[in-house]
């Protein structure tokens, strides 16, 4: 009944809610970021949501254009400003990602949609993650966010799917705000964000 129902309304009700209050916020933010980092403000990226639709991730951008003399951009540590870094280590960038809650893209809890690339990288277990709608935060995200590996956080996606309900939601919901404001687990070891998921070798 949760899973089926009364999430999805809670999603809507509470990111609308959110939205409202949270206004001024996203406007500050929205004018900082054009002010320090330019346009566009909303950066959109394809993600795969549940049962792997495809929809448009919006989230304030945190990095600049910056290029080479051949026009390449430049690798992420350099793009990512002492700004952005901010935006990111208090999840301040994620804010957007409300519109998509509310529009049914994404849920407030689930698996964090990841990119289109990596649909085909998944074995059969590892798929499961898309059984149910991204999240705007989850139970990897509360568990070592991007300082575990990739199959570390695939098991707590999947395991979140087969076991999702009410109390779960909330208290992955009240160990988020934990996170956020400690900012725990925002980068790995080797990348400023998390290193590319190349696939998991068969053993």
């Amino acid at each position: 009944m949760y899973r089926l129902f009364i999430k999805r309304f809670l999603d809507f009700a509470l990111s609308l809610i959110a939205i409202v209050i949270l206004s001024p916020v996203l406007l500050i933010v929205a004018v900082l970021v054009r002010t320090k980092l330019g346009s566009p403000v909303i950066f959109k990226q394809k993600r795969p949501g549940k049962d792997e639709k495809i929809f448009t991730l919006y989230k304030f951008r945190t990095m600049t254009d910056a290029r080479d003399e051949e026009g390449n951009l430049l690798p992420d540590d350099v793009r990512l400003t002492k700004f952005g870094k901010l935006l990111r280590s208090t999840s301040l960038d994620e804010l957007p990602e409300l519109f998509n809650i509310l529009k049914g893209d994404m849920s407030i809890v689930g698996p964090r949609p990841l990119l289109v690339q990596y649909l085909p990288l998944y074995n059969d277990v590892q798929k499961h993650r898309h059984d149910v709608r991204p999240g705007f935060t989850g139970y990897a995200q509360v568990n070592g966010r991007n300082s575990i590996t990739w199959e570390e956080k695939f098991d707590l996606d999947v395991y979140y799917v087969n076991h999702l309900n009410f109390k779960m939601d909330i208290s992955i919901i009240l160990k988020t705000v934990k996170v956020v404001l400690f900012r725990e687990g925002i980068s790995s070891e080797t990348s400023v964000t998390m290193e590319e998921f190349r696939g998991t070798p068969n053993v």
